[in-house]
């Protein structure tokens, strides 16, 4: 897999317990947080688009539009 060029921030909310499990069994395979959600994120893109990722590709070209759901920010 080819390192994207540029990055972004995702910040997100987490229980303590959970993220120290997360970040002990990250660690226990010798990788990073980031790495495991970037890798989780694109798997989640590939599953919901029907095809595979690739990081040259412009955001609304694999949008799928979705429910936003009752957490959506409303405008």
């Amino acid at each position: 897999m080819p390192i994207e060029k540029h990055t972004a921030r995702l910040t997100i909310l987490i229980d303590p317990r959970k993220k120290a499990v997360f970040e002990h069994l990250c660690a226990g395979e010798d990788t990073t947080p980031s790495q495991v959600v970037r890798r989780l994120i694109r798997e989640y893109i590939e599953q919901k688009s029907g095809r595979p990722w690739h990081a040259t590709e412009a955001p609304t070209e694999t949008a799928t539009p979705i429910h936003a759901g009752p957490l959506a920010r409303r405008r």
